[in-house]
């Protein structure tokens, strides 16, 4: 009985040096192995089930990344407010928070957090 191959999943590997054997091409009625060359029939590829699963986190997006989002108020700390438009729902006051995220040299960054819907957005200047 000749040996076959060994399976783990959808992978097929080589029983005599373990390498991992390509699929068959198209009307090929064997696989050799590129490194001892030990042939394995192509039929050994048929009927595997594969299943892929990923992580929710593996593909991010826009939208989830909106919804993980959360806004932390300080007690104890009053922002000042200033006319701006909130890009979001139009309201025309924000509070403001200047901050230096950027190199010493260039100019600062301004946090607005919308007064109605908390919307936050900056501006570099």
């Amino acid at each position: 009985m000749p040996t076959l191959a060994h399976k783990i999943g959808s992978l097929i590997f080589c029983p005599h040096c373990g390498t991992l054997l390509s699929p068959p091409k198209d009307d090929e009625k064997t696989v050799i192995c590129e490194q001892c060359s030990y042939e394995e029939p192509a039929s050994s590829y048929e009927n595997i089930e594969i299943t892929t699963r990923s992580h929710p986190e593996a593909f991010p997006s826009a939208l989830r990344q909106k919804r993980k989002t959360q806004t932390k108020v300080h007690q104890g700390k009053v922002l000042p407010k200033v006319s701006e438009k909130c890009p979001a729902c139009g309201h025309l006051e924000a509070y403001y928070e200047e901050k230096q995220m950027r190199s010493a040299d260039e100019g600062s960054t301004i946090l607005y957090t919308c007064v109605s819907c908390k919307h936050g957005w900056r501006v570099n200047n």
